[in-house]
């Protein structure tokens, strides 16, 4: 299965959508934070972003999901500030402190080309919600120097519905995360009591543009949306809710990472409710509400910071 990129490329749908992008980032609306700064001419709003993208780090990475990392790796991209900036975030230092450098087009695509070359299965964007027009412009470039792989959009799940339909037929793989259920839990972590409906209206675009998870004969992900949640203390994810609107709402086939690696990171170890590690028995409830509303394709890997 070809990447879905290569036929936007040749049918004129890239080049299209990389004019509309650059119209939107003129007065930004690309993420439900609708700063409306002309990041054309430099401006920033939350994400702190102009008209460049920032990268952090680069690198064939094995803590994704198994239908990512193969034998080889997904060849991820980790994309500096974040329009979220969840408190408790595990990389601080780069979606709230900015660490990492300007990439242009031609470095954008180059990094893309250079994981392709380490033989990583896919090209992996880390929180690209911001940088959407900026990772279209480089697309093309790489396509024109080799480019084949898998086009992976790894993102926290507080996406504007509107801007993800410029990724339709380009994007091969959705990765969100679903975070929060109730609104007010929103609000209090990372001010934004939208996030429960902006991240199920993001869920069914997503899943009408590639479906559920579809894998080769390798087992790799070809196309398809996986699913990620952090299991949180004290309930606080609305983990049940979130496992009954995917399987009643998306597909009951998706493919969920339920994750245990919840620990307090950021300014989290100064709020009482989140400044501990999840625990044993939040986890293993998690994965029983997910089998509970009949979710069977959950992520095997091995438990890790938990509080037993």
């Amino acid at each position: 299965m070809p990447a879905a990129y290569l036929t936007a490329y040749r049918n004129g749908t890239l080049h299209r959508r990389i004019e509309r992008s650059r119209r939107w980032l003129a007065r930004c609306t690309m993420c439900p934070r609708f700063c409306r700064v002309n990041r054309l001419e430099g401006e920033t709003g939350i994400c702190k972003t102009g008209r460049y993208a920032l990268i952090s780090s680069t690198m064939p990475h094995f803590g994704e999901e198994q239908p990512l990392v193969g034998s080889n790796g997904s060849g991820t991209i980790f994309v500096t500030h974040c329009h979220l900036l969840c408190n408790f975030c595990q990389n601080f230092e780069v979606s709230h402190l900015g660490e990492g450098v300007q990439a242009s087009p031609e470095e954008l695509a180059g990094v893309m080309l250079e994981l392709q070359k380490k033989n990583c299965h896919n090209i992996n964007f880390v929180t690209p919600s911001h940088v959407l027009a900026q990772i279209l412009e480089a697309l093309p470039i790489a396509i024109e120097h080799g480019l084949t792989l898998p086009l992976v959009y790894n993102c926290g799940g507080y996406e504007n519905r509107g801007a993800l339909r410029l990724l339709d037929g380009i994007v091969d793989i959705y990765l969100p995360d679903f975070k929060f259920w109730d609104p007010e839990v929103a609000r209090s972590f990372c001010a934004a009591p939208d996030y429960p409906e902006r991240a199920r209206q993001a869920l069914r675009e997503m899943h009408r543009q590639v479906g559920d998870l579809e894998l080769d004969v390798n087992n790799l992900a070809r196309r398809g949306l996986l699913l990620r949640h952090l299991v949180m203390p004290q309930g606080l994810a609305g983990t049940d809710q979130v496992m009954e609107f995917i399987a009643r709402e998306i597909s009951v086939h998706t493919y969920v990472n339920i994750m245990n690696q919840y620990r307090p990171c950021g300014k989290a170890s100064s709020d009482p409710r989140i400044g501990r590690a999840t625990t044993a028995a939040e986890y293993q409830d998690a994965l029983a509400a997910a089998r509970r509303h009949g979710l069977q394709r959950l992520d095997r890997r091995r438990p890790a910071f938990l509080l037993w």
